[in-house]
């Protein structure tokens, strides 16, 4: 018996904030406005798989939650970016930034699976957290927000300029 013949939806996440009134689909969260960047020293990608932790950075990888299973690991930071509509159009709403190692060769990798999931949330909730990332990995975050749709990095708030200063 297949229990989702004709339901047609794609990954949900449930919330406690229910804006319609039961039936399929009641209390979901949108995730259609948040996007996720891979960012290192070398360059800053919009990697959608990101969202279900299969970027391609991601991807083949056994992931630890013990930092010294990578001794050899490169630094990667998830960024998890929400956009939403204001009065002088779409801007970037919410940035928040989450630490990976990865080494390709040992195909072993360090995360903390609920700092992606939280940051992931504080994005959504509107907030800026860049904590740790240095100097080149900021400048290579600005410059892709800034240079995939300037309209968005223009209207944006200073705090994130500032923040990608």
């Amino acid at each position: 018996m297949d229990l989702f013949k004709g339901k047609q939806g794609g990954f949900n996440i449930i919330s406690n904030k229910n804006q319609v009134h039961g039936g399929y689909g009641a209390g979901m969260i949108d995730l259609s406005n948040v996007s996720s960047v891979i960012v290192n020293e070398e360059e800053a990608v919009i990697d959608i798989g990101a969202l279900h932790a299969k970027s391609a950075v991601e991807k083949g990888i056994k992931f630890s939650m013990n930092k010294e299973d990578v001794p050899n690991g490169k630094r990667y930071w998830l960024v998890w970016v929400a956009t939403d509509m204001g009065e002088k159009g779409a801007y970037y709403a919410g940035v928040t930034a989450c630490e990976m190692l990865v080494d390709r060769e040992a195909r072993r990798g360090w995360k903390i699976l609920a700092d992606h999931v939280n940051k992931m949330d504080y994005a959504m909730k509107r907030r800026f957290i860049l904590d740790g990332m240095n100097e080149k990995e900021k400048q290579n975050l600005r410059e892709l927000l800034e240079t995939h749709k300037p309209e968005l990095w223009e209207n944006s708030p200073e705090e994130l300029k500032e923040k990608l200063a």
